[in-house]
C-alpha cells in the first residue's frame, strides 16, 4: 500500500507537476485540505517551503511536502522573488506587471528557483532541496502550456519558453525537476 504524502499547495499546476514527478516514488500524493492556509512569512524560498511543510504535516498528522518557488530577475534585484505568486491576482496580471517593470531593459537574465521541504507527521523537517533553471524574460508571451510565468520564461539552450515545452522536456530541466530529483531518493528510503 502506498504511503500518503500531502502536498502543501493550493495551486493545481504545482500539484499536477508534483504528482507527475513523484509518480514512481511509492507515495500517493494528495492536496492539502482547502481550509488550511499557511501564511508565507519567510524571506527565502526555503523558509516558506519549510513553513508550509510543517503546518500541513501538523494539521493532517501525515507526511507533507511543500515547495516555494518563483522567478528571480537580475535587473529587478531578484524581484518578484518570494512574492512571485502575489505579484498580481492572475497569471496575466503578474506577467503584465513584470513586463511593464522590465519595459525595454536589456538585461533580461532570470532564473526560476524552487525550494522543497518534507516534514514527518510530527511536523519536523526531514529533507530539503533546492533547484534552479537559468533563462531570460521575453518581451511578449509565447506558448500555451504551463502556468504562471512560463509563457515569458525563455531557455536559450532549448530555444523555447517553458510554455512551449512538452511536459517531459520541462520536467527534465525545470527548477522543480532539479529540486525533486534530489528528494526522490530520500523519499524512497522512508519506511
Amino acid at each position: 500500500m502506498k504511503k500518503t504524502l500531502v502536498v502543501g499547495t493550493g495551486n493545481p499546476g504545482k500539484l499536477r507537476e508534483m504528482q507527475a514527478y513523484l509518480s514512481d516514488s511509492g507515495w500517493k500524493l494528495t492536496p492539502k485540505p482547502p481550509d488550511l492556509d499557511v501564511n508565507e512569512t519567510g524571506t527565502t524560498f526555503a523558509e516558506n517551503a519549510c513553513l508550509k511543510a510543517v503546518e500541513v504535516a501538523k494539521y493532517t498528522s501525515q507526511w507533507a511536502i511543500a515547495d516555494d518557488s518563483g522567478l528571480w530577475v537580475d535587473s529587478l534585484n531578484g524581484a518578484p522573488g518570494v512574492y512571485s505568486a502575489r505579484y498580481g491576482n492572475t497569471d496575466e496580471e503578474r506577467i503584465g506587471r513584470l513586463l511593464r517593470e522590465l519595459a525595454n531593459t536589456e538585461n533580461r537574465r532570470a532564473k526560476f528557483i524552487c525550494a522543497i521541504a518534507v516534514a514527518n507527521p510530527q511536523g519536523e523537517i526531514i529533507f530539503q532541496s533546492e533547484g534552479s533553471c537559468e533563462g531570460e524574460i521575453l518581451y511578449e508571451v509565447r506558448g500555451e502550456g504551463g502556468f504562471g510565468y512560463d509563457p515569458i520564461f525563455y531557455v536559450p539552450e532549448k530555444k523555447l519558453t517553458f510554455a512551449q515545452m512538452s511536459p517531459e522536456l520541462k520536467k527534465s530541466i525545470s527548477h522543480r525537476g532539479h529540486a525533486l530529483r534530489k528528494i526522490i531518493p530520500q523519499l524512497l528510503g522512508v519506511d
